[in-house]
């Protein structure tokens, strides 16, 4: 019993003996001015996603013509904040070379933050200027790559009339070469409802797929050529047909693609 006690009594000691002299929380305090040491941690969070950066893409910059008028597309996206919150603006441009007039004009911006390792919640708000009816939107989506490297963004939009509505897109990217890429593309648009103004019908009212072949010079500037398929369904296809619109055009593109 006495020597048991012997053995365990430097260990009782040792609690007592550590709070008498604490140990800092990084050696290199002992050796760092405070200020400095503080200057240092910034500076090395900053380099390891703590800093703010920005990020602008021209995904689609193309001229389009084959059936039905021909059109300039502009479709892109920019962020700028911290890899946690981020703000982002996306815009869609069509412009009908033959009408002189757009065909779609959207803005969003939204507000971004991780949930997943690879994938953000946005939330904000679109506007759509022409050419029908101005629409104001709540906006709640999800962006990120999927498994297998599927890229892919998703939203749900409520208008300020009421008017539910989502959109699904995804592509991905076939490096044939380092330089030469093909990529496929989808876009589907559903309505919950029946929305005669804005010729949408309730669910799949319209969808798109795309194939562009491009080469990058560098990773920032890509001529690409491709074909694009859009197609009008259901009710949605009843309201084209009435104004004499075409419910389905195939069309040939070139353009580039920059970002920055």
């Amino acid at each position: 019993m006495i020597a048991t006690i012997i053995l365990l009594s430097p260990l009782a000691a040792a609690p007592a003996f550590a709070q008498e002299t604490p140990v800092p929380g990084s050696q290199a305090e002992a050796y760092w001015d405070k200020n400095e040491f503080k200057a240092s941690q910034d500076a090395l969070k900053k380099e390891h996603g703590g800093g703010t950066n920005y990020m602008i893409l021209a995904d689609r910059f193309e001229y389009q013509s084959g059936e039905g008028s021909p059109a300039l597309l502009l479709e892109g996206q920019g962020w700028w904040g911290t890899d946690e919150n981020r703000l982002w603006i996306k815009s869609e441009i069509d412009y009908d070379l033959d009408a002189g007039s757009f065909e779609e004009t959207e803005l969003q911006a939204l507000w971004s933050r991780p949930v997943a390792r690879y994938f953000d919640l946005q939330a904000g708000v679109r506007h759509d200027f022409e050419p029908g009816p101005s629409r104001t939107y709540a906006v709640a989506g999800i962006q990120g790559l999927a498994p297998y490297w599927f890229e892919v963004d998703g939203a749900v939009f409520l208008s300020e009339e009421g008017d539910l509505s989502a959109r699904f897109e995804a592509e991905y990217e076939f490096l044939l070469t380092q330089r030469l890429v093909l990529q496929p593309r989808t876009e589907l648009n559903f309505a919950a409802e029946d929305v005669p103004e804005l010729e949408t019908g309730a669910g799949l009212s319209t969808a798109e797929l795309g194939l562009r072949l491009r080469y990058e010079f560098d990773r920032q500037f890509a001529p690409y050529v491709g074909v694009n398929w859009k197609a009008s369904t259901g009710e949605t296809a009843g309201f084209v047909r009435a104004r004499g619109g075409d419910t389905e055009t195939l069309s040939f593109v070139t353009g580039i693609r920059l970002w920055f």
